[in-house]
């Protein structure tokens, strides 16, 4: 199987700071990149991470706020540069189609590469299929339209070697197995178990709501804006974002494996107390309050 992980490209809420860039994020998924929430700097912030315009598959804006989508314009532009052979599909709220375009054409230049667009609307739901994972989108709560994104990787089976051999079936047999389902009376439920597919969840700008807990229900790996600390809850509220304590509590919740904590508020100088607080809601499983350049493996399956 190729590397799964998450490449942090920036960590900052509304402006940049010294040591971090706007949001930026890739995930790389067996050979596909995508990349959520390109804010300005971006395209400087992969070249430091050593992410090539090559490896982008598709880019997901959750909203249409700056620092999220200031980079939108760059990206787009290095991928026709680069003449990128395969074709980048955009997803992106379609109430911001205003705002897509006029980043997307927001200086002259030569289009090389098909840029496929496939906005998310209403309440969302899957956007793609593929071989490897669905990818959906659920609403979330925030001043301007807002999506967050989940991906799926299928179910499997994982072969059980001690009732292969007890079934007497080894070496080609077994790949006739799984390719068949049977092989004579023995069925591929006699010999295997269920693999639950991977779960990958990105959820940026946004207040409590449905959608956060959809999105994080189960997942291998959440990575989630925590812009403001506990003590300043209702500032929070105010301008539809969340709490570490309260991304904490979403990931307890949801059975989350690694929690990713992100896009910090720059009043804060002491980023030990994100986790901290996180850790006070409940939440007990692996977590990183994540900086610029950071790459977080996915965890192992199951």
């Amino acid at each position: 199987m190729s590397a799964r992980e998450l490449v942090v490209l920036g960590t900052a809420s509304q402006v940049p700071t010294r040591h971090r860039n706007h949001n930026g994020y890739l995930l790389r998924w067996d050979g596909e990149g995508i990349l959520f929430d390109p804010g300005e700097g971006t395209q400087r912030q992969m070249l430091r991470a050593g992410v090539a315009a090559h490896d982008l598959n598709r880019i997901c804006v959750t909203h249409f706020h700056g620092d999220h989508s200031l980079g939108l314009a760059g990206v787009i532009q290095r991928v026709n540069l680069d003449r990128v052979p395969h074709e980048v599909t955009a997803h992106y709220p379609r109430s911001g189609q205003k705002f897509f375009d006029r980043l997307r054409y927001a200086t002259a230049y030569r289009e090389t590469v098909e840029i496929g667009q496939a906005p998310v609307a209403g309440e969302g739901g899957v956007l793609a299929t593929t071989g490897g994972y669905r990818l959906e989108a659920r609403k979330l709560s925030h001043p301007v339209e807002s999506y967050g994104y989940l991906l799926v990787e299928p179910d499997g089976r994982r072969m059980l070697p001690e009732l292969l051999a007890a079934h007497g079936i080894k070496g080609p047999d077994v790949g006739r197995l799984q390719r068949k389902g049977s092989l004579g009376s023995v069925t591929l439920d006699d010999v295997s178990e269920l693999r639950r597919g991977q779960r990958f969840a990105f959820v940026m700008d946004t207040r409590l709501c449905e959608g956060v807990h959809a999105l994080a229900e189960g997942c291998d790996m959440l990575v989630i804006e925590s812009t403001f600390l506990d003590e300043d809850l209702q500032l929070a509220a105010d301008h539809g974002h969340l709490t570490a304590g309260q991304a904490g509590a979403v990931a307890r919740e949801a059975g989350v494996r690694h929690l990713v904590l992100t896009h910090f508020s720059q009043r804060y100088s002491d980023p030990a107390e994100f986790e901290r607080q996180a850790r006070a809601a409940g939440y007990e499983g692996e977590l990183t309050v994540a900086y610029d350049l950071l790459r977080v493996p996915v965890p192992k399956r199951r």
